[in-house]
C-alpha cells in the first residue's frame, strides 16, 4: 500500500511544480460526477475562492475557539495513544503519529466492512463523494483530487470490481445546502459509499442551523435505499479554522468514523516540518500535493478496515433511529426548476440546460429600467413544513426580492455581491410551522433599480 501511495505522491509532487489553477471538475472516462463548470454568461464565479469567502464568514471568536488545539475534545474522549513527534517528509509519506491524529473517530465499521467485502467478491460499487470546492477538486490539477485519488486508490485494492465514482462536491455550499441536494446529487446514484466534507464551509455563523443539517445530512444517507457506509472527512482552513468540533460532537453520538486532516496537517505545520503553503496555495483548499497528503490520510484508515475485515461484526451497525439534534432536515427536498411545482413564472427566464455557481438550473428575472415590467411572482403551491430559498449572489446588479408566503412577507433578500469574489448560490431559511401543510410561495422583486434575480431552488422540509 506505501508504495501504491508513493507512486501517487510522487506524481502529485511533480504536477505540483507547474501552476495549479481551478479546475472544472470535468466527468473522465469511466467515472460519473454532479459537478459542472457551466455557468450562465453572467457567472463569473471563481471556484479557488468560493469556499474561502464561505468560510471566512466565521466569527473571530470561532476562529480563536478551533485554533486553540489540534487534538479535539473527541480525541480526548477516546484516550488515543498518540506517537512522539518524529520528523515528517511528505514525499516519504505520513507518520505513525498523522495516523493517530486523523483517526478522530474510529467508529462503527459494519457498513463499511460489507461495502468492502462486496467488492472483494467482484461485485460493482458506487462510491459518492459529496462537499465544497475542496470535494470538487478546487486547486488540485484535474484528476488529482482526493476523490478520484481515493477512487484509484480503491480500484487498486479491488481489481475485479467496477468502482463509479459519483463526485458530487460543489463550491461555497455548506451542509445545509448539502442535506438538500444530497437526494439529487448522491441517494439517487445508489452510492455504496459516501465520503462527507462540509468542515470548512460550515460556520458558527449559522451554527445551529449547520449542526441541524449535518445532522440531518447523516440520517438522509444512512436511512437512504441503498443503506450506504458513511465517512466524513474534516478538512480545516491555515488558522485552524474548521467546524470539526460541532460535526464530531454528532458523529461520535452516531458512531460515524470520522477523518481528521485538520489534526494532521495543524499539528505537522505547528511542529515546523512543512510549511501551509507546502500544500496549499492559499489559505483553504489543498492543491495538488496536499490532495495527494489527504488521500494518504483517507486511505490509511480505509486500510486499516480491510486489514481487519474478517473480524468486524457487520450485523452491529450505528444506530440512527433516533436523532442526536433534530430530524428536521431528513425530509430535506428541492423544487427545481421544469418540476412541476412552480405555477407561473410569467416573465421570468426558466434554464434547465446549464448551470449556476455549479448547482443547476434556474429562474432569472431581469430590470433594465428598474420597472421589472412584465414579469409577474415566481409562484409555487408546494407542500411543507419549512421553506428556504436558493439563490444566486451577485457582483453586479444583484436586486433584493421578498419571498412572500401565503400572502404574508416572510423575509426580504438581498442578493447584491458588489466587489465580491465572483457570483455563487447562497441559501437562506425563511419561515418554518408546527405542522407540515399547503403553502403558497411567492418571490417578488423589488423595484426601483437596474438589477437581476435569480433563483435556483426552493427548499422545503416536510
Amino acid at each position: 500500500m506505501k508504495k501504491k501511495i508513493a507512486l501517487i505522491l510522487l506524481c502529485a509532487m511533480l504536477a505540483a511544480s507547474a501552476s495549479c489553477g481551478t479546475n472544472n471538475n470535468a466527468a473522465s472516462s469511466g467515472t460519473t460526477t454532479t459537478a459542472s463548470s457551466s455557468a450562465p454568461a453572467s457567472d463569473t464565479s471563481d471556484d479557488k475562492a468560493d469556499d474561502t469567502t464561505a468560510a471566512n464568514t466565521e466569527s473571530d471568536s470561532g476562529k480563536a475557539e478551533d485554533t486553540a488545539a489540534a487534538q479535539t475534545t473527541a480525541s480526548e474522549k477516546e484516550e488515543k495513544v498518540i506517537p512522539e513527534d518524529s520528523e515528517y517528509v511528505i514525499a516519504n509519506g505520513i507518520t505513525d503519529r498523522m495516523k493517530a491524529l486523523a483517526d478522530l473517530i474510529d467508529g462503527n465499521k459494519a457498513r463499511l466492512a460489507k461495502v468492502f467485502k462486496k467488492a472483494k467478491a467482484g461485485e460493482p460499487i458506487t462510491v459518492a463523494y459529496l462537499g465544497g470546492s475542496i470535494t470538487q477538486g478546487s486547486s488540485a490539477e484535474y484528476e488529482k483530487w482526493y476523490a478520484k485519488l481515493v477512487t484509484l486508490w480503491l480500484q487498486e485494492q479491488f481489481p475485479d470490481s467496477k468502482i463509479t465514482d459519483i463526485n458530487a462536491g460543489i463550491g461555497a455550499t455548506g451542509s445545509y445546502i448539502g442535506v438538500y441536494r444530497a437526494d439529487r446529487d448522491v441517494t439517487c446514484y445508489d452510492p455504496d459509499l459516501v465520503f462527507i466534507d462540509f468542515s470548512v464551509n460550515d460556520t458558527t455563523e449559522h451554527t445551529e442551523r449547520n449542526r441541524g443539517s449535518y445532522d440531518g445530512l447523516l440520517q438522509k444517507l444512512w436511512n437512504s435505499k441503498s443503506s450506504p457506509a458513511i465517512v466524513t472527512v474534516a478538512m480545516t482552513m491555515d488558522d485552524g479554522t474548521s467546524f470539526q468540533k460541532y460535526h464530531s460532537e454528532i458523529c461520535e453520538a452516531y458512531d460515524i468514523p470520522m477523518i481528521s486532516y485538520h489534526d494532521a496537517i495543524m499539528d505537522v505545520v505547528k511542529n515546523g516540518h512543512i510549511k501551509w503553503t507546502d500544500i496549499s496555495d492559499d489559505n483553504i483548499h489543498p492543491n495538488t500535493v496536499g490532495h495527494s497528503v489527504l488521500t494518504e490520510i483517507i486511505v490509511s484508515y480505509l486500510q486499516s478496515v480491510i486489514d481487519d475485515l474478517d473480524s468486524i461484526d457487520t450485523d452491529n451497525e450505528s444506530d440512527l433511529s433516533v436523532p442526536y439534534i433534530t430530524d428536521k432536515y431528513a425530509t430535506a427536498g428541492l423544487l427545481l426548476p421544469g418540476g412541476s411545482e412552480n405555477t407561473d413564472h410569467t416573465g421570468w427566464e426558466m434554464v434547465t440546460d446549464e448551470k449556476f455557481g455549479n448547482f443547476g438550473g434556474y429562474w432569472r428575472a431581469l430590470s433594465k429600467d428598474g420597472t421589472f415590467d412584465g414579469v409577474s411572482p415566481l409562484k409555487f403551491e408546494t407542500e411543507a413544513k419549512s421553506i428556504g430559498v436558493f439563490f444566486g449572489k451577485l457582483t453586479k446588479n444583484g436586486g433584493k426580492f421578498d419571498v412572500v408566503v401565503d400572502g404574508e412577507v416572510a423575509k426580504t433578500i438581498d442578493s447584491d455581491f458588489t466587489g465580491g469574489w465572483g457570483n455563487y448560490v447562497e441559501a437562506e431559511e425563511v419561515i418554518e410551522f408546527e405542522e407540515c401543510g399547503s403553502h403558497v410561495v411567492e418571490i417578488v422583486p423589488h423595484t426601483g433599480a437596474k438589477a437581476a434575480v435569480l433563483i435556483s431552488a426552493i427548499a422545503v422540509t416536510k
